[in-house]
């Protein structure tokens, strides 16, 4: 395919990263985090981009989530630091987390497009931090990180970041992974008859990995009990309004960065009680959370709250959360609505709109008659033809 390049725009990579709940291309048994029973990565291949799936750790930290992703992209051992790995209790360089390296000639002349649905979005902006800052090894901050990607300013290697209904304020769920099982609860039955390789949790920095022959609901629970959900290095604590702050506060926009997102919506107002209800069409499975977050107001630590506008959701996310990162205590990031064929600028957000779909269907699980196939490749191939478009 000719996708119409003009002399000034560039071909670099697109990296896909999964959010919360997520898996890679070798797990469940072959319905993919990026299309279902489709296939994103292949199609838009097919469509002459050059396309990467990345497979990190489902449940996570950004940071812990953002490392591995460096790893699987450029190659080598996993390296989560020493500061970092001394703080949580966790194995800094896991054995086994090795790799070849999708893109590795990844570096300031071979940049990247990153695109990321829901958690997603927030490691793509947690990589960028990593990138971009010099990591200490220790508290005074005198000795640099000794690793290819801690302690060290690579400025120039990210062109751009895509979010997809992320969580860049954080969501006012409760119990997000548990919440969130409904990613998995579908499958529970196939993961018995396929074997250990259904789904793993990634978890070897915890020192955790599913026993030979362990029943996957076993496996599952024992990872909600570690005791790292008592720490902040976990998805759950950066998927908080609380969390998200704090990360909103240091994970700034770049200035020679690119940035846009896209929200969804599967909820409606209803007028007698000023809350939102699910939609006709939501799922039956994600109903019960979007009514809870529908009329739910949370709290940040100092005592401000939520309002009314976070009650719009799409059954996992408050829709007004990812449009952009705007609770961080140095202020919000720059952001406005994209305007077609508009001249784009590095350093602030553009806002892509709001698809009216719950939290699933962006990346086509759980098509339905009014948001089919069709629609999440059009969506996927006209922001690829955008990211294309922007100048070297």
């Amino acid at each position: 395919m000719d996708i119409g390049y003009s002399k000034d725009s560039n071909r670099y990579p697109i990296i896909l990263v999964h959010g919360f709940m997520g898996w890679g291309r070798d797990e469940m048994a072959g319905y993919r985090y990026w299309g279902g029973k489709y296939d994103i990565e292949a199609y838009l291949k097919s469509r002459g981009f050059e396309v990467y799936t990345v497979s990190i750790g489902p449940v996570s930290s950004n940071w812990d989530r953002a490392v591995e992703m460096y790893y699987q992209i450029k190659g080598g051992q996993v390296d989560y630091g020493e500061a970092h790995s001394n703080q949580y209790g966790i194995i800094q360089k896991p054995e086994g987390k090795i790799s070849a390296g999708l893109y590795p000639e990844w570096d300031s002349s071979h940049p990247v497009h990153i695109i990321g649905h829901s958690m997603g979005g927030q490691t793509a902006r947690m990589l960028l931090y990593q990138l971009t800052h010099i990591i200490h090894s220790d508290s005074l901050g005198l000795d640099p990180e000794i690793s290819d990607l801690l302690g060290k300013e690579q400025i120039g290697w990210v062109h751009s970041i895509t979010t997809i209904s992320t969580p860049h304020d954080g969501t006012t769920l409760s119990n997000i992974v548990t919440s969130t099982a409904p990613f998995l609860q579908d499958f529970i039955a196939l993961a018995s008859a396929v074997g250990n390789d259904f789904y793993r949790f990634d978890l070897e920095q915890w020192d955790f990995a599913k026993k030979y022959d362990e029943p996957w609901m076993n496996y599952f629970r024992r990872m909600r009990e570690h005791p790292a959900w008592q720490t902040r290095n976990i998805c759950s604590w950066d998927a908080s309004i609380e969390g998200a702050r704090e990360l909103n506060t240091f994970m700034t926009a770049e200035n020679d960065v690119y940035y846009f997102s896209f929200a969804s919506s599967s909820s409606k107002l209803d007028s007698s009680t000023g809350f939102h209800i699910p939609n006709d069409d939501m799922p039956f499975i994600l109903r019960s959370h979007t009514r809870s977050m529908g009329k739910k107001i949370d709290f940040w630590e100092e005592g401000s709250s939520t309002d009314s506008t976070w009650f719009e959701n799409d059954g996992i996310v408050n829709t007004v959360s990812m449009r952009s990162p705007s609770t961080g205590l140095m202020g919000p990031d720059p952001v406005t609505d994209y305007k077609l064929n508009q001249d784009l600028i590095p350093g602030q957000w553009y806002f892509m709109g709001t698809i009216p779909v719950d939290h699933r269907k962006p990346v086509a699980h759980f098509l339905s008659d009014n948001y089919t196939i069709e629609n999440v490749y059009n969506l996927f191939e006209k922001h690829s033809t955008l990211l294309y478009s922007i100048p070297e």
